[in-house]
């Protein structure tokens, strides 16, 4: 082992290389599209040849939907790229960055397949480009098997913006399952290098807010409904708390098609927001969506973690990045995050440590991800 064997375990994990092409088993662990998103964005930051095999292999229609080759489309256009394998229902592809560049960018679904799944392939790379971007998602904004458009405003935009770098997102058009048409346009500029974050004081709740939302077909009772079936939910755990749930009805020329769905986020006293949010469809009663969103909050709110379930696996990426120690408590760690913990360490110098909070109250089910970023540099700036 000689000079490297302070480090014995790193050495197993190093990836497997294929005349310097990085292999990626995408059937592994929770083996969907996210082993795709993060290796791809890392692929592309690092300047890594990628090749992965069994893409989405345990899902119920392999390979490649929609949704995941857009947004292997839109990194390959970031960075003039090749991508090899790139149609639907492909289960291997390769992928050869260039060099990250900013300008504008269009990723089109032409499904409801989640323009905030494509944000989260996309967003990296963009941060370490050489100039400004302008990326236009195409697809569901509020789809389901993906964080809702309202999430990605309200919750996952404050907190990554913690890793000292912020961005726009305006959402031009709503799109739901089957048709999808939405869009919405992010604007960033690209920064040096990523601050390490700490999120590890909870805090208490201070407010509970949200939106209950219909459009198109459906009238604005529904979204009342689901509304006034949430803030009942959760004032039997929570007494003392006003909780404010607007009931909306999106404006015609601002959706595509017909859907509903709620989201409600709690903010505490730190600054932490944790959330929950369920989506309408054909057959599912109004009440039970906004029972559904509520018990999820309150499951997030249980657990004692800063940050709620949803967001845990979205911000792996950027602690791996990000320059320092990044600390972030949590809830139970789900397999999203076990899973993007693996590859970010496969394809980064980061290393990542998951303990068993030592809380004061032992009903409390918390964990620290704890991280030691790559420290990640922008060269062209």
């Amino acid at each position: 082992l000689g000079a490297r064997s302070g480090s014995p375990r790193r050495l197993c994990s190093l990836p497997a290389m294929d005349g310097d092409r990085v292999e990626i088993d995408g059937g592994i662990m929770e083996g969907g599209g996210q082993i795709l998103r993060v290796s791809t964005a890392l692929s592309c930051l690092l300047g890594l040849p990628l090749r992965v095999r069994r893409i989405r292999a345990g899902r119920s229609q392999p390979g490649l939907r929609p949704q995941h080759l857009s947004g292997l489309e839109i990194v390959r256009d970031l960075c003039e790229g090749k991508l090899e394998g790139g149609e639907i229902g492909s289960t291997e592809i390769t992928f050869t960055p260039g060099k990250i560049k900013g300008g504008t960018h269009i990723a089109d679904t032409k499904t409801a397949g989640s323009v905030c799944l494509l944000m989260q392939v996309a967003m990296p790379c963009v941060l370490f480009a050489a100039s400004p971007s302008e990326l236009h998602f195409k697809g569901g904004t509020n789809a389901e098997m993906a964080p809702q458009i309202d999430y990605t405003v309200m919750v996952f935009k404050p907190i990554v913006e913690k890793f000292n770098f912020t961005f726009n997102c305006d959402i031009k058009k709503r799109g739901y399952y089957p048709q999808g048409g939405g869009e919405v346009v992010v604007q960033m500029s690209p920064v040096k290098e990523l601050s390490a974050i700490n999120l590890t004081e909870r805090g208490t709740v201070t407010k509970i807010y949200g939106r209950a939302f219909v459009a198109g077909a459906l009238p604005i009772k529904l979204a009342k409904d689901m509304s006034a079936a949430a803030v009942r939910c959760i004032r039997k755990e929570i007494r003392d708390l006003y909780i404010n749930i607007q009931p909306v009805r999106e404006p015609d020329d601002q959706a595509f098609g017909t859907g509903s769905g709620i989201i409600i986020v709690a903010e505490t006293s730190t600054g932490c927001l944790l959330a929950g949010s369920s989506l309408g469809k054909r057959g599912k009663n109004s009440d039970k969506v906004g029972i559904e969103a509520a018990e999820i909050l309150l499951k997030n709110l249980k657990h004692g973690g800063a940050v709620d379930d949803s967001l845990q696996d979205q911000l792996i990426i950027f602690m791996a990045l990000a320059k320092g120690v990044s600390r972030v408590k949590s809830g139970p760690i789900t397999l999203h995050t076990q899973t993007a913990i693996h590859f970010a360490e496969q394809l980064t110098k980061a290393k990542f440590t998951v303990t068993k909070s030592e809380e004061e109250d032992p009903s409390k089910d918390t964990y620290i991800i704890e991280c030691q970023g790559m420290g990640m540099i922008n060269s062209n700036l």
